[in-house]
C-alpha cells in the first residue's frame, strides 16, 4: 500500500527497466543484476564539443526577402531561401553524453527472494536476494550534500562479499585513461572531443574487514561483510582541474562513515520531498503487487489510484534528482542517458519540452529545483544577443527551438517545421515570472526583470505590421506542424502563427506588471502596452476551433502531437472562464478534434492534454488522459515513453494531476476545479498557489471538508469552490464575504495559517 516505494521481483533486463538515482549533477541507472551489475553513470556537464558562434551571416540581408515572399503567399520560395540563409553554420548544436559505467562482478547465479526497489521517501535504491544461504543487500543513492554516488554492500554472513569493480566508457573507446589510483581506488578520464569538456571520474572503496587491492585497472574486494564504494566525477565545464576536484570530493566523503553519508543524504532530500503529500481515492487491491505488474494491470483496464500516487511521487523525485541548485537544468532525459549520440541529442528543446520539465516545480513546492533553468537562461543571454543582431538586426536576446550546454541560440538543424521559430527565449523567461508569482519575492523579481525586459525588447524590433494593421512575427512556424493552403499546397514557414502572438502577449503582460511592481521603466511598459494592443487576437476558425495560424488553414496532421495554439489556455491564462468563455468552448473543440485524429500519441503530448482538460474544468477527461499516459506512454520503471524515453511526460503528467486539484489565475485560487469521480475523496498537503500561498486540504464525496492556507505576505485571498460549498473559519475569527463572482474573499497576513471548514 506504500505510495512511496517502487519495487520489482527481478533485475532490469534493459535500460528502460533500470531505476534512476541522482543529485542534480550525478546520475546512475541501477539494473540490480546479481552476476554482473552495471550502474550506468551520467554527469550533467559531459557534453560533446565546445561553444561556437553559428549564426548564418546571410540571415539579416535575406530576412526582408523571406518576409516579402511569405506576404505574397510564395511559400515554397520563402522556405527555400530560409533553408539557405537562416540555418546555423554548422546546423547542429552540441549533444549530451554518458559519463560511463560502473561494473560490479559478483557471480551470484540462481538467487532466491530477489527484490529491487526505489524508496522515493529516502531517495535510495536497494537490491536484496539470497544466494547460497547468505542474504545480500545493496543500497545506492546519489548524495547532494557530499556530491558522491554511494554504493553500500552488506551480507548476513561475515566475510561473504567478493566483488570485482571497474569503470568503463563505451568499451574503453571513449576515454583516455582508465587506471588504478591506489590499492583502494580507480579513475577514468578523457575528453569528449570537438574542443569540448574534459571529464574525470573517481572511485574509492572501503571495508572494515575485507581485503581491497587493485590489479591493472580492476579493483578486487574479498572476504568483506560490508563495503562502501564512493564515486564522483567532474568536468572542465565547472573546474579547471576536474581530477583534483574529484579527488578532493572523494577524500572528504570517504572520511565519513556510511551511516553519516546516508543520514546527511536523506535529511537533505527530505527537506524538499516531504513538503508535499497526496492521497487520491481509496486503497485498492493491487497495492501489494510489484510496480511493473500494477502498470500491466492498468494497461488491461484496471484502475489503481495508489499507482497514480506512486507516479506522482516519482515525478517529484525525478525533478529533485535531476535539477538542484548548481546543476544544469533537466534535459530531454533529465540526466539519465546511455547513448553517446542520444535521441534528439538529449539537449534542451525549448518549443515545449524543457518548459514542461519545470511545470511542476512551483505548484509541487520544489521552487529550488527551478533555479538551474534560471541559471541557464542567463547563460543564453549573451549568445542570444549575438543571434538577435546577426540574424535579425534586433536588440534584446532571442533563441530558437533548441539550446545546449553553452546556451547556443542559433537555429538547430534545417528542419522547416521547427528550426526557424524565434520564440524560445520568450517562453523560457516566463518561468522567471512564474517563480515570482508563486513566491512573491520582490528581490528576485528585481534581479530577473532585466532578463524579462531583454526578451521583450527583441520583439519591439522584430515585429512587423501587416496589411490589417497587426504587429506580427515573420518568419516563424507553429512548432513542428504543417498547414494546407486552399490550392492543396502545404507549408510550415508562415507569418504570425497563433502561438507566437500568445507567447508575446504573456511576455509583455508579465513585463508590464513587473514594471509596475518595481516602479520602474514606465515608458518601456507603455511602449509594450501599445504593441500588445496591436497583436493579432485569438481567432475561432471554421470548425469552431482555435485557429493555429493567422489564416484559417487546415492541418496536414489533424492529430499532431503539438497543440501549440492552445498555449493561451495552458501554460498561459489568456483563455479563461472569466474573460473569454467563447474561447473556452473553442479550446474544447480544438482538443476534441486533435484527440479524434489520434493526438496525444507521445507521452509529453498526452501530458499537455491533461493540463489543458484540467484548465477547462473537465475532470473526467483529464483523468482519462492521466490513465492513458500510464497505459500507453509509461515504461516499466515509470519513465515516460515518447517513444523513446523522454522525461517531460513525467513532469507534465504530475503537473496535470496538480492542476486538477488546485489552479490559481486571475488573482483567485480554484479549489478542486477538475476532480474526477474516482478521486471523490482525497487529501493534499503542501501544494502551492500563485500569490504566495501554500495549501493543505481534505475532500470527501467530491466536496471540500476543510482547507488550511498559509500566506507568504499580507494580502487578500479569493477562493473559488467548484461545488459551491459554504466555508467558515474554524475559530470563527472573522466573517467570510463573497465577491461579485461568488468567490470567498478574506484578508491574510504573512506567515499566518488560516483554517477554514465546510459548513
Amino acid at each position: 500500500m506504500n505510495s512511496q516505494i517502487m519495487w520489482y521481483q527481478q533485475p532490469a533486463k534493459e535500460w528502460n527497466e533500470a531505476l534512476p538515482v541522482g543529485n542534480g549533477r550525478l546520475g546512475g541507472m541501477i539494473f540490480g543484476q546479481t552476476i554482473h551489475e552495471r550502474i550506468q553513470l551520467n554527469e550533467d556537464s559531459v557534453w560533446y564539443g565546445g561553444p561556437r558562434k553559428r549564426e548564418n551571416p546571410d540571415a539579416k540581408k535575406n530576412l526582408p526577402k523571406i518576409r516579402q515572399l511569405l506576404k505574397e503567399g510564395r511559400i515554397r520560395e520563402a522556405e527555400h531561401l530560409a533553408n539557405l540563409s537562416l540555418p546555423g553554420l554548422p546546423e547542429s548544436q552540441r549533444h549530451y553524453q554518458p559519463l560511463g559505467d560502473l561494473n560490479l562482478y559478483f557471480g551470484h547465479d540462481k538467487v532466491e527472494n530477489y527484490k529491487r526497489s526505489l524508496d522515493l521517501k529516502e531517495s535510495t535504491a536497494e537490491v536484496s536476494y539470497r544466494y547460497q544461504d547468505v542474504d545480500y543487500h545493496r543500497e545506492i543513492f546519489a548524495s547532494y550534500p557530499d556530491q558522491v554516488i554511494v554504493i553500500h554492500l552488506s551480507a548476513s554472513k561475515e566475510k561473504s562479499i567478493n566483488v570485482t569493480a571497474w569503470l568503463d566508457r563505451g568499451h574503453t573507446r571513449y576515454l583516455d585513461q582508465l587506471e588504478a589510483r591506489d590499492q583502494n581506488g580507480l579513475f577514468m578520464a578523457g575528453e569528449t572531443g570537438g574542443k569540448g569538456v574534459s571529464f574525470h571520474g573517481e572511485l574509492k572503496a572501503t571495508s572494515s574487514d575485507g581485503t581491497i587491492e587493485t590489479i591493472g585497472n580492476r579493483l578486487l574486494i574479498n572476504g568483506a561483510t560490508e563495503v562502501t564504494i564512493l564515486l564522483t566525477a567532474a568536468t572542465t565545464f565547472r573546474y579547471e582541474n576536474p581530477g583534483e576536484q574529484s579527488l578532493n570530493v572523494l577524500n572528504k566523503a570517504s572520511k565519513k562513515a556510511y551511516d553519516q553519508l546516508k543520514h546527511a543524504h536523506i535529511n537533505d532530500y527530505q527537506v524538499l520531498f516531504n513538503r508535499m503529500s497526496l492521497r487520491l481515492g481509496e486503497t485498492d487491491h493491487q497495492s501489494e503487487l510489484p510496480t511493473d505488474q500494477r502498470l500491466e494491470q492498468m494497461k488491461e483496464g484496471n484502475k489503481d489510484q495508489k499507482l497514480l500516487e506512486i507516479y506522482f511521487n516519482f515525478g517529484r523525485y525525478l525533478l529533485i534528482a535531476s535539477s538542484r541548485p548548481g546543476s544544469l537544468p533537466a534535459n530531454l532525459q533529465g540526466i539519465w542517458n546511455e547513448h553517446m549520440t542520444p535521441p534528439w541529442d538529449s539537449k534542451f528543446t525549448i518549443n515545449i519540452n524543457a518548459e514542461m520539465n519545470y511545470w511542476p516545480a512551483e505548484i509541487c513546492n520544489l521552487s529550488e529545483c527551478h533555479l538551474p533553468l534560471f541559471d541557464h537562461i542567463e547563460r543564453m543571454r549573451e549568445p542570444g544577443r549575438v543571434t538577435a543582431e546577426v540574424m535579425y538586426g534586433a536588440r534584446g536576446f532571442v533563441a530558437h527551438h533548441n539550446t545546449d550546454i553553452w546556451g547556443d541560440t542559433a537555429p538547430q538543424d534545417m528542419h522547416l517545421p521547427g528550426s526557424y521559430w524565434p520564440m524560445g527565449a520568450a517562453w523560457l523567461v516566463l518561468h522567471l515570472w512564474e517563480h515570482y508569482q508563486y513566491n512573491q519575492d520582490i528581490d528576485f523579481l528585481k534581479h530577473v526583470y532585466p532578463t524579462i525586459k531583454e526578451a521583450a525588447l527583441f520583439f519591439i524590433d522584430f515585429l512587423i505590421e501587416n496589411d490589417e494593421g497587426y504587429l506580427i512575427t515573420s518568419p516563424s512556424v507553429s512548432p513542428e506542424n504543417t498547414y494546407i493552403l486552399p490550392n492543396g499546397e502545404s507549408g510550415t514557414l508562415c507569418e504570425a502563427p497563433s502561438m507566437d502572438s500568445q507567447i508575446i502577449h504573456a511576455l509583455f503582460t508579465s513585463c508590464i506588471i513587473a514594471s509596475e511592481l518595481l516602479d520602474e521603466d514606465k515608458e518601456f511598459a507603455n511602449e509594450l502596452a501599445g504593441i500588445k494592443a496591436k497583436l493579432p487576437p485569438i481567432q475561432i476558425g471554421k470548425h469552431g476551433q482555435i485557429q493555429e495560424w493567422l489564416d484559417d488553414h487546415d492541418e496536414a496532421e489533424p492529430g499532431h502531437r503539438h497543440i501549440s495554439h492552445l498555449f493561451a489556455l495552458h501554460p498561459g491564462d489568456q483563455i479563461n472562464f472569466n474573460d473569454t468563455p467563447e474561447l473556452i468552448e473553442a479550446a474544447k473543440v480544438t482538443l476534441e478534434r486533435r484527440l479524434s485524429e489520434g493526438g496525444g500519441h507521445t507521452g509529453w503530448s498526452r501530458a499537455w492534454i491533461i493540463n489543458m482538460w484540467a484548465r477547462l474544468r473537465e475532470g473526467e477527461r483529464a483523468y482519462q488522459n492521466v490513465l492513458e499516459l500510464l497505459k500507453s506512454s509509461t515504461l516499466p520503471n515509470l519513465f515516460d515513453n515518447h517513444p523513446p524515453f523522454q522525461i517531460d511526460g513525467n513532469f507534465g503528467g504530475i503537473a496535470g494531476i496538480a492542476e486538477m486539484i488546485v489552479q490559481s489565475h486571475q488573482d483567485a485560487i480554484d479549489i478542486l476545479p477538475s476532480l474526477p469521480n474516482d478521486w471523490s475523496s482525497g487529501y493534499v498537503r503542501g501544494i502551492k498557489a500563485r500569490g504566495g500561498y501554500e495549501l493543505e486540504m481534505e475532500w470527501e464525496a467530491m466536496e471540500l471538508k476543510w482547507i488550511k492556507i498559509k500566506a507568504t505576505k499580507d494580502g487578500k485571498v479569493r477562493l473559488n469552490l467548484s461545488k459551491g460549498e459554504t466555508l467558515q473559519f474554524q475559530d470563527h475569527s472573522q466573517k467570510l464575504d463573497k465577491d461579485e463572482n461568488g468567490d470567498f474573499v478574506f484578508n491574510v497576513q504573512a506567515d499566518k495559517t488560516y483554517h477554514l471548514i465546510s459548513q
